[in-house]
Parts: structure tokens; C-alpha cells; sequence
């Protein structure tokens, strides 16, 4: 089976790009969003991350025939960089205008933006009756030949399967942010998965720039955030235990590693809700003192005041200057 249409459900940070790059490599491509209010949340993300791409393949023509270039230019906009000029730049931030304008579609209406539906990418926030109450929405509207995966970051398909209504037609595909340049999709099934819908899957993100990454069975935070959430937990203690500030933490750990970003300026990338969610998940969340209630408490602290990240212009830093 050809993939054709392709649908995202959710207009956050990472569901907003899947669906621009899938735009951009000439996919139809659909975000289904709840309200109009989401409408007015999920458009400055998809204008903001569409310009962002477009740039970042303007800045590459000034790469090509360098010796940094090979390291720096973005890997899921550009396939062959070897092969790479500035002409064939050129072309492709033609081409990329013209699919974004034309590829891309906003529906409100679940049934329509599920019609003929070829892969539904779900990307809802990580919370479990989030997904399962998105799952049991769409289980009687999917066309029998569609695909469905999950972006969650951190959740088991299994925990959801039999809420799909086609566990055999269900994984997860979970990519990593700014996936233009840190182009990595990590491909995991749960044991009723079709092996021939996991190699489609496999091989649709090759066919979005993606580099897969096959998981051999299910492992909670994939192979990304197995690493990645223990880091950033490890700074939210080091922080709600008032051992250092924000900036110093980031700054001990650039200045250490080499690191270009630190795991407050990661945070608010990923998202303050996003961490919030995650967090919450853990058995002592609700522990009145516990370090895991207290780390909730100062992330909800943030999210009140609409200090939710980069997307928001303020998180741990300021991006409104």
C-alpha cells in the first residue's frame, strides 16, 4: 500500500512539524484540531516552524563546499549533501513553498480529516485518557487500510492496542524535536503489530527525511528518552532542591560537556506541559513533599503564568527580546 494522505491529530510542538515534514516531502497532509481556539494555538506553530525549515535550507547554500558543512546542514531537508548545490537548494525552498501552501490542511471535523486516511499520526498530549479518549473517538471512523501510530514519548502501544480498534494496525512513531535537523524516528511495535505495517512504517519515515531507529521490542521512554527524561529529571532535583538556579545548571553542563544546550534550555523546547505531563506519571507525584510533588508544583507554577516555552516566548528563558 502507497502512503498518499497523511494525518496528524494534534497542533503541538512535535505534531506540527511531523506534519510539515511529511508537507514538505509532498505528502497531502491534514492536522485534525479540536476547536478554533486550537486553530488559533496550532497556525503561529506551523508558520513558525515552516519559516524555521525554510531557513535553515536558505543557510545551507552557505555550507556547501565547506568542511563543516557535512556536520551542520539539516539532515531530514536535504537527502544527498554530498550531491548538494546552491542551485538544488534553490529548488527545493521553491518546492517546500508550494507544498507548505498547498500540501497542508486544518479540519475540525474527525470524520473528514480521517477519510481515506493512509497513516494517522496521533501526537495528544502524554496523558493516558488523552490518547485513549482520541483512540475510541476515531476506532469506527478509520478506513480499514489505515495505519495508526503513536508519538507519545514515553507510553507503551500496548497500553492502548485494544483501544484502537486495529491493535495489528498500531505502533508507535516517536520523533525527536526540530526533526528537520535532529531527523531520528524510533520505530517500536507491541507484539500484535503487523510486522509488514512495522516495515511501512520503517519505511514512510525514510520517505520524510527520517532516519529510522527499529526497536526490537517495547521499552518504556523508547531508546531517546531512556536517556534523555532521567537527564532532565536529574536537573528538575537539582533545581527543586534548591541546590543551583536554572542558568547555572545549564551553564555547568555546557561548559562540562560541550553541550550546545542545557536541560532548562532543552525543557523549553520540548515544552513545560510536556515535562509537567511526564512527571505526573510517576507514583509519587501526588506524595504531598515528595521531590517528584515538588518538581510538579514549580513546572505548574510556570505553566500558570502561560510561561510554557519557547513557542509561548517565555519558559525558563525569555524569548520575546
Amino acid at each position: 500500500m502507497a502512503i498518499n494522505k497523511v494525518v496528524v491529530t494534534g497542533g503541538g510542538v512535535l505534531g506540527t512539524q511531523i506534519g510539515l515534514m511529511s508537507a514538505y516531502y509532498g505528502f497531502d497532509t491534514t492536522f485534525w484540531l479540536r476547536s478554533e481556539s486550537s486553530i488559533g494555538r496550532t497556525q503561529p506553530k506551523i508558520d513558525r516552524y515552516s519559516a524555521l525549515m525554510l531557513e535553515d535550507l536558505a543557510k545551507a547554500k552557505a555550507l556547501v563546499g565547506t568542511p563543516m558543512g557535512a556536520f551542520v546542514y539539516p539532515k531530514g531537508l536535504i537527502r544527498d549533501w554530498k550531491a548538494a548545490t546552491a542551485e538544488s537548494i534553490d529548488a527545493q525552498i521553491a518546492e517546500a513553498k508550494n507544498n507548505f501552501a498547498t500540501k497542508v490542511h486544518i479540519e475540525l471535523d474527525l470524520a473528514k480529516a480521517l477519510e481515506d486516511a493512509d497513516i494517522v499520526i496521533e501526537s495528544m498530549t502524554e496523558d493516558p485518557q488523552a490518547k485513549i479518549g482520541m483512540y475510541t473517538a476515531m476506532k469506527d471512523l478509520l478506513p480499514e487500510k489505515t495505519i495508526l501510530c503513536t508519538n507519545s514519548s514515553t507510553m507503551l502501544p500496548s497500553t492502548f492496542a485494544s483501544y484502537t480498534g486495529c491493535p495489528d494496525r498500531y505502533c508507535a512513531l516517536h520523533f525527536a524535536n526540530t526533526i528537520w535537523k535532529n531527523n531520528t524516528a524510533e520505530v517500536m511495535g507491541h507484539p500484535g503489530t503487523d510486522p509488514a505495517v512495522y516495515d511501512k512504517v520503517v519505511e514512510f519515515a525514510a520517505q520524510i527525511g527520517m532516519v529510522p531507529l527499529k526497536l526490537y521490542k517495547e521499552q518504556p521512554g523508547y531508546i531517546l528518552n531512556s536517556m534523555l527524561v532521567p537527564f532532565l529529571s536529574a536537573a528538575q532535583a537539582l533545581w527543586a532542591n534548591g541546590v543551583a538556579d536554572t542558568e547555572t545548571i545549564d551553564l555547568t553542563w555546557r561548559l562540562a560537556t560541550g553541550a550546545p544546550a542545557g536541560p532548562f534550555q532543552i525543557l523549553d523546547v520540548v515544552g513545560l506541559e510536556t515535562a509537567y505531563n511526564i512527571n505526573q506519571m510517576k507514583p509519587d507525584a501526588k506524595v504531598e513533599g515528595s521531590l517528584t510533588n515538588r518538581i510538579g508544583a514549580l513546572l505548574k507554577e510556570k505553566i500558570d503564568k502561560g510561561e510554557t516555552g519557547v513557542n509561548a516566548g517565555k519558559g525558563f528563558y525569555d524569548y520575546r527580546k
